[in-house]
């Protein structure tokens, strides 16, 4: 039987969320599919990267997997085969999703069927061995899907949206590390904490209108909250000059807005559009521009 761990957008609040404040996040249909092939030595084969991981080496990708090992009860020495649907490192939560299809075949193998909530506990011990200090947004968004206002610490707060919300993903082609983005705004909170309070709290008034605009349909203002999240992610050096092109290109093809989503410094952005037709235009000026692009629904 197969499992699934979700990729996720953040919509608005990225970074601010590592220090308390509220995130507005989304799944999306596209993730991780995991299955266990039979019993054997704990094993993770990775197909679509053609790696075979044991929880007893020494890579991230081991450690990950040993910590996910011994977050199960009564674990069974299992192989687990798992298909990845995500980019990797691009700010869609791949390393959430896989860490959840992971834990869930686990706990498969074990006779488990633990609750959304517990597995995203679970895989929060997997997201630490590459990201530090992670949030928890992305392997809960990656256990729940849905539309939810995300507080550390906090349970999800469903957003219950008036209409679908439809999104048009870019890939920029550049790798970015979590950790090192969270690190660089940590760096900029040491040297000048009010200014950077007063960003934090700037963003946290852009999710708490957003989640109205959600909830109202007004797809309009929900574009504009959105683009001015950007102004602010820009501010603390997180975008790049490929993501605000990706972003200008979008607006210009018929976008109500765009916008860095995840940790920055590369990886993906996204662009909301008011119906299939906008997004398809969208799709298309993001590929002649040479960048991959892939329309979704957020769910």
């Amino acid at each position: 039987m197969d499992v699934f761990g979700r990729g996720k957008v953040i919509l608005l609040g990225e970074h601010a969320v590592v220090y308390g404040r509220p995130a507005l996040a989304a799944g999306i249909e596209r993730g991780v599919r995991a299955r266990v092939t039979g019993p054997g030595e704990m094993q993770l084969a990775i197909r679509p990267w053609g790696r075979d991981v044991r929880a007893d080496e020494s890579d991230e990708l081991s450690r990950a997997f040993a910590a996910a090992v011994a977050e199960q009860p009564n674990a069974r020495s299992v192989r687990i085969e798992v298909d990845v649907d995500l980019p990797a490192g691009a700010g869609l939560g791949c390393s959430a999703a896989l860490g959840v299809a992971v834990v869930r075949a686990l706990a498969s193998a074990a006779g488990e069927a633990p609750s959304d909530d517990e597995v995203a506990r679970r895989a929060l011990a997997w997201e630490r061995v590459f990201h530090g200090n992670p949030s928890g947004v992305d392997n809960t968004m990656a256990a729940h899907g849905g539309i939810a206002v995300y507080r550390r610490g906090e349970p999800l707060e469903p957003v219950r949206a008036k209409k679908p919300l439809r999104l048009v993903i870019g890939d920029s082609g550049e790798s970015a590390s979590t950790r090192v983005m969270v690190e660089g705004v940590a760096r900029q909170y040491e040297r000048d904490k009010p200014r950077t309070e007063k960003t934090l709290d700037a963003i946290t008034a852009l999710v708490q209108n957003a989640r109205l605009a959600i909830e109202d349909g007004d797809v309009r203002a929900l574009g504009q909250l959105m683009d001015m999240n950007q102004m602010l992610l820009g501010s603390l050096m997180l975008s790049t000059p490929a993501l605000e092109e990706m972003c200008a290109t979008a607006r210009e093809a018929g976008a109500a807005g765009a916008k860095l989503t995840g940790s920055g410094g590369g990886g993906c952005m996204i662009a909301l559009v008011a119906d299939e037709a906008t997004g398809e235009r969208v799709r298309d000026a993001l590929a002649r521009t040479g960048r991959r692009a892939f329309v979704a629904e957020a769910r």
